[in-house]
């Protein structure tokens, strides 16, 4: 053990700060940082993280708006000119709000210990501030505060945020650490101390959508603390160590014009003592300039595994899309390997890169795919970590945040996510814990399953939103099926087969819709399939006509119940024109409206794509394209919905690419309308896949024909591995759809591929 923990330090070092320095953009090579937006998405609805962080970082550090809401779920919207804080986690895109731990304020004038009110500018210490004196850039945020005239600068490592101060002259110069406030949640226990003239460390305990949180820091400081007070709410505590439920302490000092002081905040899921661990083997330097450089090279050693060429607006929407798939999911470690568990015990040297925050009711469908091809390192990382979530909590994550199951949303989605890494021959983590863990969560009794086992559908007066929940567990048990084929388990093959067509239950075949179903002949009633009661009915955030679509896992068992491929298709165009009232309890996440079809929620991603399955790829391409178009922009409400950690972002950069994989686990990306002109992908096996878009412009939408490495390629998908084995794709555009080009059976899609 004493060998082996100064060992890890040592490769988190040499990771940290050797490998980053490496990474710095190659000669000739462009500097794709350049265009990325942060600013967008985080308007309107987007909810999207705003400051500074590296790719995967345990760190979020940005500023915390005084107004909370369903628009501050990340504690910052660009509808605001407030702010209260410097926070060091934050949510990106979710549609609940969480985190904003341990914030940072600089002030001076008179100490204020509390934040303040909208409507009385002198009750706190809260301060204005103008987007004009804001600088975004990926691994880097600065702002001017306003009623201090201070100059706030951050950058991070993975798991330290730097702090940058500019102080006017003051004799009344501060810095509050605030430990009771958080973006959307109530401090439970908190604790602060004074280490030493140069270090304060603590905790913050808190309940909020993660209903145990805890997290420990570990704050250094550039500038020798002379005056340190700690504070239980308004009141003055004796001392320099206070544990408490509303916990900030205070450094004052006098500062001269231009003064800076830096800091360095080390945060860990374990212990104080694993913070300045972190710091001591992550942030050797005080120089804010070089770690702020050494998070752009972070930042573009990724971009350069995805070059394309693009005009630039769409460069732009691109790589602020790219930048956004990589903020989570988030580091939870520490440099010597411990982190916290979901059994609440502290684990150590796990031999893997655990995360948190997994969205994968969203990000199962276009983040986790897009992964495989271009993250490959973190994907054994991510589902190493699920699979130890099921060791300690008995069965895969479903909404897993900082060692907590939220139990947000329907489904297993764990499921897919991993069965996609199998198939596509992940070998980073142990297969048979894996198949294990998947059957056991699939076999299980809750969130509907007792129903799934016994009868085949979840009756609709047992368990809200039951229609979603079946047909998410439709997919998941045609996951665990492909899964127990390539393993050779026949019986489960045979079973897991059986239960996905599950979906078969929920179809009305008089509306010809899937609807809520009471028993084996009753359907619940009244119903309409325009209708949207969130939280109250049968769908999750939409309705029957959204939720009709969602069997990504069987499409040819869904053109059948729809009566074959014209009545199908009359039905798919149907969905993007039709008009009818959701009616007033509709949820907020059903954006983004082409008739009835929703971008801006999740379950609505892969139905623009299932046209190729019936040899209509041009529908496909108008479709995608005017998504493309009108619901990704460069604006600060650019992004139609939540971000979704990463969901909405990662349609987008697929879909520009010019694919799509609409079944979660065959391993096939179904083709759209690209909008790029090239791009190339560097593959983890040192191989590249080159694609050339010729004749593209708003035009020339709909694909006339492709050559997949020097010969004619007619099909309408293309398969992970091909996209593996490297090489080039020509995509040849016309402003006329092709009548070859994915058209003929042979040439589409389909839901299993026994090659």
């Amino acid at each position: 053990m004493k060998k082996y923990i100064p060992l890890v330090l040592l490769m988190c070092y040499l990771f940290t700060n050797i490998n980053v320095e490496g990474q710095s953009v190659k000669k000739n090579a462009q500097d794709l940082t350049s265009y990325v937006d942060a600013y967008i998405g985080t308007g309107l609805h987007g909810h999207v993280f705003l400051g500074a962080n590296v790719p995967f970082g345990a760190v979020q550090l940005g500023a915390v708006n005084m107004s909370k809401g369903w628009d501050w779920c990340s504690g910052y919207n660009y509808a605001d000119s407030t702010i209260v804080g410097f926070a060091h986690t934050h949510l990106s895109g979710t549609g609940i709000g969480d985190l904003g731990d341990i914030q940072f304020m600089p002030t001076t004038g008179p100490l204020k210990v509390v934040a303040g009110t909208l409507n009385d500018y002198e009750s706190g210490y809260y301060s204005l501030f103008s987007h004009k004196d804001e600088v975004v850039h990926p691994g880097y945020y600065a702002v001017k505060l306003k009623r201090y005239n201070i100059n706030v600068e951050l950058t991070t490592t993975t798991r330290v945020g730097y702090h940058r101060y500019t102080f006017p002259q003051s004799s009344q110069s501060h810095i509050v650490i605030d430990l009771q406030n958080g973006t959307a949640d109530l401090p439970v226990e908190c604790y602060i101390k004074l280490v030493n003239d140069s270090t304060i460390n603590g905790y913050r305990y808190s309940k909020g959508w993660a209903v145990d949180q805890r997290i420990y820091f570990a704050a250094v400081f550039s500038k020798k603390i002379k005056d340190f007070a700690v504070y239980d709410s308004l009141k003055l505590v004796q001392g320099t160590t206070l544990k408490g439920k509303y916990v900030k302490g205070v450094l004052s000092f006098s500062t001269a014009k231009g003064e800076v002081v830096k800091i360095k905040v080390g945060i860990s899921p374990v212990s104080m003592d694993n913070a300045l661990i972190n710091i001591r083997t992550e942030a050797t330097t005080w120089d804010f300039d070089k770690v702020k450089k050494q998070a752009n090279n972070l930042w573009n050693h990724e971009f350069q595994k995805m070059v394309i060429k693009a005009d630039t607006q769409r460069m732009r929407t691109f790589y602020t899309a790219l930048y956004h798939t990589m903020i989570a999911p988030s580091t939870f470690d520490d440099c010597n390997g411990d982190y916290f568990g979901t059994d609440k015990q502290v684990h150590h040297n796990a031999g893997f890169k655990n995360v948190t925050t997994m969205s994968l009711w969203d990000t199962y469908r276009a983040e986790n795919p897009l992964m495989t091809l271009w993250q490959p390192e973190r994907v054994n990382g991510l589902i190493n970590s699920m699979l130890a979530i099921y060791q300690q909590q008995g069965r895969l994550p479903v909404w897993h945040l900082m060692a907590n199951e939220t139990n947000c949303m329907v489904g297993n989605s764990a499921v897919p996510v991993i069965a996609d890494a199998f198939l596509k021959g992940y070998k980073g983590f142990d297969t048979q814990l894996a198949y294990e863990a998947v059957k056991k969560t699939q076999m299980g009794d809750i969130r509907g399953l007792k129903f799934v086992k016994s009868l085949g559908y979840i009756p609709a007066d047992t368990v809200v939103e039951s229609v979603a929940s079946g047909l998410e567990f439709a997919i998941d048990d045609w996951c665990i099926a492909q899964m127990a084929l390539k393993m050779g388990n026949k019986e489960d093959y045979i079973y897991f087969s059986k239960r996905a067509k599950n979906y078969v239950n929920y179809f009305d075949k008089q509306t010809h819709f899937m609807r809520g179903r009471i028993s084996a002949d009753k359907w619940r009633t009244p119903f309409s399939p325009f209708v949207s009661r969130h939280m109250k009915d049968d769908f999750t955030e939409g309705n029957a006509w959204q939720y009709s679509w969602l069997v990504p896992q069987d499409v040819e068992g869904l053109i059948a119940l729809q009566g074959g491929e014209k009545p199908f298709t009359e039905k798919l165009d149907s969905l993007f024109v039709a008009k009818g009232d959701m009616g007033n309890e509709a949820s907020n996440d059903i954006t983004g409206l082409i008739g009835q079809y929703a971008h801006g929620n999740e379950p609505s991603h892969h139905i623009a794509y299932l046209y190729n399955y019936v040899g209509q790829p041009y529908k496909t391409a108008e479709k995608v394209r005017f998504v493309l178009d009108n619901f990704y922009t460069n604006q600060t409400d650019g992004i139609i919905g939540n971000e979704d950690v990463g969901q909405m972002s990662a349609w987008y950069v697929l879909s520009a690419l010019g694919f799509y994989q609409l079944n979660p686990a065959n391993g096939a990306y179904v083709f759209g309308s690209p909008i790029i002109n090239e791009a190339t992908l560097k593959l983890a096996n040192g191989k590249t896949f080159h694609i050339k878009v010729k004749n593209n412009n708003a035009a020339n939408k709909y694909i006339q024909g492709m050559v997949l490495n020097g010969k004619n390629y007619p099909k309408s998908y293309l398969m992970y591995n091909d996209i593996l084995k490297g090489g080039e794709l020509i995509i040849t555009m016309s402003s006329k759809p092709s009548n070859y080009w994915g058209v003929n059976k042979t040439f589409r899609p389909k839901s299993v591929y026994t090659n």
